[in-house]
């Protein structure tokens, strides 16, 4: 009898941990399922937004202008920020708030992004706290899921602050 049951417990947690290491490799390495908070993205993301975000295009170098990301914020480490790539190194990009009579302008330096929200007048982005490293990049938001009436890839950048380099459109 105690054989018997410290064999299925046995078995039990072996199957746990198997699935719980196949779990966590799925969620680290492919992508994982982000509740979005916050008004910095409206209106192309708002509070209790789900959305799926995937890892590869980050293993992968491929990040381009336009896409939305999840990163570690720069100021908390437990936090994350989904915020929109405006500008990758090398990039010219303006630094001002839309209500700025002067702009002003700066180049993304190796190694970095520019990111910003959707909603520029209610967003802490790189404006306030400069570019961020490629490394605090977590995953690339590839799907909204959550409301089902918005299910699908999400739209392009309402802010039309994404410049094109001519290098871009070859």
């Amino acid at each position: 009898m105690f054989r018997s049951v410290l064999g299925k417990t046995l078995g039990f947690v072996g199957y746990t941990v198997q699935y719980g290491c196949i779990a966590h490799c799925a969620f680290e390495y492919i992508g994982e399922f982000v509740v979005c908070s916050g008004p910095s993205m409206e209106p192309t993301i708002v509070n209790h937004d789900i959305v799926f975000s995937e890892r590869m295009s980050r293993q992968l170098c491929k990040i381009q202008k336009g896409d939305i990301i999840i990163a570690k914020s720069p100021f908390d480490p437990n936090m994350n920020v989904c915020k929109r790539v405006i500008g990758l190194e090398g990039d010219k990009v303006c630094t001002s708030s839309p209500s700025d009579l002067f702009k002003a302008h700066t180049y993304v330096p190796k190694g970095h992004v520019w990111l910003e929200g959707d909603n520029l007048r209610n967003s802490s982005d790189s404006r306030s706290y400069g570019p961020i490293p490629y490394a605090l990049i977590r995953g690339r938001v590839c799907l909204k899921l959550w409301p089902l009436h918005c299910f699908g890839s999400l739209s392009e950048s309402p802010t039309r602050r994404i410049i094109k380099a001519r290098s871009d459109s070859d």
